[in-house]
């Protein structure tokens, strides 16, 4: 009745409402059929010769509109799976391919994005969503190359193999419930996506909160408030003729976000409870004393608490709610700018989280047929392991002062 419900109900105060906001947002893309009309368009543009890179290029506009990759993962498999039938291209890829569009980069690296990996840190660093940007975009290209390059490679040896496109089980076989002749037109289906990512990253130049503010309960937070507001609100409007559809997806939104926010503010908790046991000075002190920048261990922290959750969220919040203050102290006494611990920090919360027990592969590879055996290796070193070494060269560019 203590430390963990103070955490666990102060995280749900702070984000609950942008935890709603944006699954109602998921949830109306997918509906009104926006989400699928930007993927067709992308696989149409690349087609079938670059089908990897198409989808994974598919995944990440949509995650970086603020569309929750669960969404994504649902909408973007029909269509995943018409390009691979059409490139001869085996099954076993594509739980690999849309994870690392809607996983990796999207999620923790591109400076902007709306995911909520990028907006924790903004309340224990006093930063915005566009923190880091070097770090940020250079850890973005690793892994976005770096990936393309592996998938690509492993499809050629899947090929040697003798392994192409085999069809999949009826209960997977991926009907896409849009009719394409009545989805809207892809600028229209871009607009909400670029109004969320521009409100977001614009809005911090406008609306700016005095100490006294904050002090008062005001957060950074509310900033993808607004921002997702304003997305729901240009969906609405652009699509009248599905209007029919607006409740239910408010209420399907809301409902999918009570769960997801109670996953993550229940790790929150915990971390406060760590915080409060007469063993944590001990347990700061082993972190701390891990040698090198304290960008490094933090790092660490960050990475093993989001593997022993299986969750990039809660993990990360897990290693803030408990050392978040003291990372804070080190950034101003090391003269290390805040914004590099808020892009080390999101960016190690999308490594080890995708171990096998993860939600959203458990999800992924449901939803495609696949199993562990068949397709974890792929996830892994894209979701995982790419991750991990994408974080080295935004380390480097740390140390040298390079944000």
């Amino acid at each position: 009745m203590g430390p963990y419900m103070t955490g666990l109900v102060g995280f749900v105060k702070s984000w609950f409402p942008a935890f709603m906001l944006s699954a109602i947002f998921g949830n109306l893309m997918e509906v009104t059929g926006g989400a699928h009309a930007i993927a067709i368009f992308m696989a149409k543009k690349l087609g079938p010769k670059s089908a990897i890179a198409a989808i994974v290029i598919a995944c990440a506009i949509l995650t970086l509109g603020g569309v929750s990759l669960f969404v994504v993962v649902f909408a973007i498999y029909p269509l995943a799976l018409a390009l691979f039938k059409e490139a001869n291209i085996s099954r076993k890829l594509i739980p690999g391919t849309i994870a690392l569009g809607a996983f990796t980069f999207t999620m923790t690296a591109i400076p902007g994005t709306p995911q909520i990996q990028n907006l924790i840190p903004t309340t224990y660093f006093g930063t915005t969503a566009g923190a880091a940007p070097v770090m940020g975009w250079t850890a973005a290209a690793v892994l976005f190359f770096g990936g393309v390059f592996y998938l690509e490679w492993k499809r050629k040896k899947l090929e040697k193999a003798n392994e192409f496109y085999t069809e999949p089980d009826v209960k997977h076989a991926g009907h896409s419930t849009h009719d394409t002749e009545k989805l809207p037109n892809v600028l229209v289906a871009l607009i909400p996506l670029v109004v969320v990512i521009a409100t977001l990253n614009l809005l911090p130049n406008y609306m700016k909160f005095t100490p006294e503010q904050l002090a008062a309960g005001r957060s950074t937070s509310e900033y993808i408030i607004y921002a997702l507001l304003a997305g729901i609100a240009l969906v609405f409007v652009f699509n009248l003729n599905k209007r029919h559809l607006f409740i239910k997806s408010l209420t399907v939104g809301s409902q999918g976000a009570i769960g997801a926010i109670l996953n993550t503010a229940a790790a929150v908790g915990f971390g406060s409870v760590v915080r409060a046991v007469p063993g944590f000075i001990e347990l700061q002190n082993i972190i701390l004393a891990v040698p090198g920048s304290p960008l490094i261990s933090l790092s660490i922290a960050v990475n093993v608490l989001a593997g022993a959750t299986g969750s990039a969220s809660g993990g990360m919040g897990i290693a803030l709610q408990a050392l978040g203050a003291k990372y804070m102290q080190l950034a101003t006494e090391t003269g290390i700018a805040p914004a590099a611990f808020h892009r080390i920090a999101s960016l190690s919360s999308g490594g080890l989280d995708t171990l096998p027990h993860n939600g959203a592969v458990l999800t992924l590879l449901n939803n495609t047929g696949m199993t562990h055996k068949d397709s974890y290796f792929d996830i892994m070193v894209v979701s995982l392991i790419m991750p991990i070494i994408a974080t080295i060269p935004a380390l480097i560019l740390a140390a040298f002062g390079i944000y």
